[in-house]
């Protein structure tokens, strides 16, 4: 098959076996320069030597940058301050880094004047269309390069024959039992051992928490502190939003907050089962959530809430740059202006549990809400709210009546 010249490709490597693969593929199919790209998003390894591995299989230069505060930042806590959970379970983990490294490699491509962008994601995945969404709403005119849809290689064993062929390092020579994809905010754990939806995940697989069951005995209590719907502060101590992620994550981890175990629909039409860890993310979704309960108007709150599945899809589909998803992500915001207190969270044992809430915005009132003897509230007032309230439901009945005594 005869390819369109291309002169530069930036590609998002991460120093695996596929994207090491790709790094060469492109090299002989297209005779081009391969720049790569590796952000880190906190996926914890050897950045020093994903760079040093990339340049030995061929790469002219390569770029690692270290986008942990941006990724939190930017990304992570605007989808914490719209509640974002897929299909009522995923937090969106995966979903919310791709395009900030779309962005950046949209970015650099600019710089060094590259033709096309490529990236490791294969043709069964959402990651493809997080990736290339991303690419086509920053620049339209860019070539995009899909390995997994170009070539003929199918399957993981031919890439490791590949990548032998010319001399590229292989840790395994062997399938993992399942794959993985960590940065600050999770982990996701698919495929392998884990296809089959009714075989429980081993518990050796989990990486940042520990089973529940040999969770501390002793429950451990939180406090975070919010400005306008972002934590900044945790038990009195501010932090940088990636460190007080990290230190979430620490401590959620430590009690065996976070686990997820789903079969989620991919944006492509298939089901997939996906097990996730996000223990830092689960506290502050559940601190967020009871701090709003305390500050937010009740139809905001109720409105807001019907908007977050669809604001969540937008996100796993991957339309973080598309004009729907900001005008959903500004109206959120807005709602976020009064969302400033501190909650108090117990973890014990896998759970997550809102134990306290307070904040000099907050709606509650007590001598409103106690059922003490009180002066702010009159009870008779209900009657009429009541009888107002079930007009339309009397009127209902009463022409089913008068239609059956006729």
């Amino acid at each position: 098959m005869k390819h369109r010249k291309i002169n530069k490709v930036v590609l998002a490597y991460s120093g695996g076996l596929d994207t090491s693969v790709i790094l060469r593929w492109l090299l002989e199919t297209y005779d081009c320069t391969v720049v790569a790209f590796c952000a880190d998003l906190g996926q914890g390894e050897d950045l020093k030597a994903v760079k040093a591995k990339a340049l030995a299989v061929g790469a002219s230069k390569v770029y690692v940058e270290d986008l942990r505060e941006t990724f939190v930042k930017d990304h992570v806590f605007p989808m914490l301050r719209g509640n974002a959970v897929y299909e009522g379970t995923y937090l969106l983990g995966t979903s919310i880094a791709r395009p900030l490294i779309a962005k950046r490699q949209i970015e650099l491509a600019q710089k060094e004047g590259a033709d096309a962008v490529s990236h490791g994601a294969t043709g069964k995945g959402n990651d493809q269309v997080r990736f290339e969404l991303t690419y086509m709403a920053l620049d339209p005119r860019v070539r995009i390069i899909a390995p997994w849809r170009e070539w003929t290689m199918k399957s993981r064993r031919e890439l490791i024959e590949y990548a032998e062929k010319y001399g590229i390092p292989v840790t395994a020579t062997k399938a993992k039992p399942y794959s993985t994809d960590p940065n600050l905010f999770h982990i996701s754990y698919e495929g392998g051992i884990l296809e089959d939806p009714w075989a429980a995940p081993p518990d050796e697989i989990f990486q940042l928490t520990v089973s529940p069951e040999k969770a501390p005995n002793k429950p451990r209590f939180v406090e975070i502190e919010y400005q306008k719907g972002d934590p900044v502060a945790v038990d009195g101590k501010r932090m940088s939003p990636a460190t007080l992620l990290a230190h979430l994550n620490r401590l959620g981890g430590e009690h065996g907050v976070g686990r997820v175990d789903l079969v989620e629909n991919r944006y492509v039409g298939m089901k997939s089962r996906g097990v996730y860890e996000t223990p830092g993310g689960t506290i502050l979704h559940a601190a967020h959530r009871g701090l709003e309960s305390l500050t937010l108007d009740r139809e905001v709150l109720h409105l807001r809430d019907s908007l977050i599945p669809r604001y969540a899809e937008l996100i796993y589909y991957g339309y973080w740059y598309a004009p729907e998803r900001t005008m959903l992500q500004t109206a959120f915001d807005e709602a976020q202006k009064d969302v400033s207190g501190t909650v108090r969270v117990k973890l014990y044992k896998g759970s997550c549990t809102v134990v306290g809430r307070k904040s000099d915005r907050s709606l509650y009132r007590l001598d409103l809400a106690t059922f003490e003897e009180d002066e702010a509230y009159r009870q008779k007032d209900a009657e009429g709210f009541i009888r107002l309230s079930a007009l339309r439901l009397a009127i209902r009945t009463q022409r089913t009546k008068k239609k059956r005594s006729s």
